[in-house]
């Protein structure tokens, strides 16, 4: 069975930073892409970032890129959402989830096999 814990959300103020990370365990994930998505309320759920394992490559949605960072620690199968310089509209709730077929669009939630239950992060103004 394969399991993705989310832990790190909380709530915080514009600008602070907060780490999220991904604990993986059930399977072996050298091969999957790994990915961040959030969800507001009222509103679809949306890519935030990805990290392919092998080679090790990185993407981000053009709302975060330059304040979110996502990396991974192959011995703790984990991957991190280091999240900066944070706004009152990357409230949400945060998904990370893994993706077995990497040739598949990276950004599509629904090409995602596995998904976490979600952690909640609220940044006030």
């Amino acid at each position: 069975q394969v399991q993705l814990v989310e832990s790190g959300g909380g709530l915080v103020q514009a600008g602070d930073s907060l780490r999220l990370s991904c604990a993986a365990s059930g399977r072996t994930f050298s091969s999957y892409v790994r990915g961040w998505f959030r969800q507001a309320p009222g509103k679809e759920r949306e890519f935030v970032a990805a990290i392919r394992w092998t080679p090790e490559i990185t993407y981000y949605a053009d709302s975060v890129k330059g304040r979110f960072t996502i990396s991974r620690d192959n011995a703790k199968n984990t991957v991190y959402l280091q999240m900066n310089s944070l706004k009152p509209e990357d409230t949400a709730v945060y998904y990370c989830a893994a993706l077995s077929r990497s040739y598949l669009r990276l950004a599509e939630a629904g090409n995602y096999d596995y998904w976490g239950q979600g952690t909640q992060v609220t940044v006030s103004s």
